[in-house]
């Protein structure tokens, strides 16, 4: 299975955070490698340092996917 990695980003109500207006969502796209996503990520992030609300992201979707296999834990589901 391929590393999957989503580079996204948009306007932020606190550049500390990650709270997205969800209005200017730029969806840079998906890579199969942290490299490549690193690379777009830092170029849409440099494009936009002068403005403060600006703010790109890179997600390992990977581990969303499947968290179990990064030492991610899942909470388990009672039995019925």
């Amino acid at each position: 299975m391929s590393k999957l990695h989503l580079v996204f980003g948009g306007r932020v109500k606190d550049p500390r955070g990650l709270d997205f207006d969800l209005n200017t969502v730029d969806l840079v796209g998906v890579y199969d490698s942290y490299a490549a996503a690193e690379e777009a990520w830092r170029g849409k992030a440099q494009g936009s340092v002068d403005d403060a609300e600006m703010k790109y992201v890179a997600v390992h979707l990977h581990r969303l996917l499947e968290p179990d296999s990064e030492g991610i834990s899942r909470p388990k589901q009672a039995v019925a």
